[in-house]
């Protein structure tokens, strides 16, 4: 790249990625506006917000990968000995700083961000539309960079002054393309992340203006909340994860569903919700614009390519009366007894499954967890029972206290968010050793034991990175 540095050089080569995009995506991100674009009135800030939400859809990011390496890296899922080839090195723990996956976590999330940036700084005046667009760009770019830190970063609560990624929040139309910054600290980016958040939340009005429809499909004010508490707990700032969570759960308007059959058909549905049941932010695949047989449903689903499978042990936790286990479909690989996950049966619709990226149960359960943490065991079980008996309606309430009921807390948080990819965030928040199980001859192939020490815990700097910016370093193993 003589030099250019990968950041700036997205500005360029992502447009090109953009284009390419059409084959999986099957239309083009509405991105009629071009990142290197002023925005000029509220259509085109409109136009731009469509695109940036485009943009995360992509399967080398949030439309696959990022969902998937949290359980794959984790202990919820191994890669089938009858696979499709695709992220053999993943399922290994044998990837390098040469690997597609981490150049492509970086190149596309930073190009998402630049089109936050230039959403945000723009010079329009604030109109109500405006605000919330703007807030939602605010949101979505807090969003990228939480996936950035805990796949490029030591966890905060290991080293907040460890070297993290770079902070990139000014549009590349007044820095220029070529910036070549350094990494910031962990507690840098997450200052950041929460400040964002923040101003999405005060921009944002109480009611979704009519610019665009209030639907699951996009950020709303109390969904930008629901984020900040994840981020707080990632952070162990328990306290406000805890008023975060608690915002949203006052505020904000969200349900679980009454009963097991309405869980059921919650997942079984393509639809957005207007209704704040369950679902409180997820990235849409409609007829027109997926990931195909890239996307997370299809490597997940029977009647996709079916790669990876549940582990026998992750089944083995839920009760036959919970009605997430009805997610797990037992089935046959390769003339070998399997369970598939399918809280993705769409993948043969013409409507496919949504991504789901923030969910009211995980609200309800870091609203417990923080209660845990603080002492305030009454309402950490409150929380707790609130979801656990939601989904099992057959089981006694959680009467556990201290550490047992603080993991109590953490294996219902498998349990819900299991598929989702948040389990290997919160393996290497809490700094756990943690074994994923051997699956014999069912398996590819298995590396069971990763420690808390395992450099591979972090992903490489993408070596194109390294090259093009001396200001980068590399993480240490790499």
């Amino acid at each position: 790249m003589n030099g250019k540095h990968l950041i700036g050089y997205l500005l360029l080569c992502t447009l090109t990625l953009a284009s390419c995009s059409k084959s999986f995506l099957q239309e083009d991100p509405s991105t009629s506006v071009a990142v290197e674009s002023a925005i000029s009135s509220e259509t085109d800030m409109l136009e731009s917000v469509a695109g940036l939400y485009r943009s995360l859809d992509n399967y080398f990011i949030f439309g696959r990968n990022y969902p998937l390496f949290g359980d794959l890296l984790a202990d919820n899922v191994y890669l089938s000995s009858t696979n499709s080839s695709r992220l053999l090195m993943q399922n290994n723990y044998t990837w390098t700083i040469a690997n597609t996956e981490p150049r492509t976590f970086w190149s596309n999330t930073y190009y998402s961000i630049l089109q936050a940036n230039r959403i945000i700084g723009s010079n329009l005046d604030i109109t109500e539309n405006v605000a919330q667009l703007k807030g939602e760009a605010y949101a979505l770019r807090a969003l990228c960079y939480l996936y950035l830190i805990n796949w490029f970063a030591k966890p905060y609560t290991v080293d907040p002054n460890a070297a993290g990624v770079p902070l990139v929040t000014v549009s590349t139309s007044i820095t220029g393309p070529l910036v070549k910054p350094e990494r910031n600290t962990v507690a840098e980016v997450y200052d950041k992340m929460i400040s964002d958040l923040d101003s999405a939340f005060l921009l944002m009005p109480e009611t979704t203006p009519a610019i665009h429809i209030a639907s699951s499909n996009f950020i709303a004010k109390y969904a930008a909340k629901a984020l900040q508490s994840r981020v707080f707990l990632y952070k162990a700032d328990y306290e406000n994860a805890r008023d975060a969570a608690l915002s949203v759960v006052q505020n904000g308007g969200y349900s679980l569903t009454d009963s097991p059959g309405d869980f059921a058909a919650y997942w079984a549905s393509t639809a957005s919700r207007t209704d704040k049941v369950e679902t409180i932010f997820e990235l849409n695949n409609s007829a027109t614009a997926n990931n195909g047989i890239e996307g997370l449903d299809f490597i997940y689903a029977a009647q996709g390519h079916g790669d990876m499978l549940v582990t026998d042990d992750t089944y083995a936790i839920y009760q036959e009366t919970d009605s997430r286990r009805a997610l797990i479909q037992d089935g046959t690989r390769n003339g070998m007894q399997a369970y598939f996950v399918n809280k993705y049966p769409n993948v043969t619709a013409t409507d496919r499954d949504e991504v789901k990226m923030i969910r009211y149960a995980e609200v309800l359960l870091t609203l417990s967890e923080a209660y845990g943490r603080l002492g305030d065991e009454a309402n950490a079980r409150l929380y707790l029972n609130m979801v656990a008996q939601n989904r099992d309606h057959s089981i006694a309430p959680y009467t556990y206290s201290g550490n047992e009921l603080l993991d109590a807390i953490v294996l219902e948080r498998r349990k819900e968010l299991a598929f989702e990819g948040l389990r290997f965030f919160d393996l290497t928040r809490l700094n756990l050793d943690f074994t994923r199980q051997n699956m014999g001859t069912k398996a590819y192939s298995y590396y069971t034991d990763v420690l808390r020490t395992d450099f591979r815990r972090i992903q490489p700097i993408p070596q194109e990175e390294i090259n093009a910016n001396p200001n980068m370093t590399q993480n240490a193993g790499y």
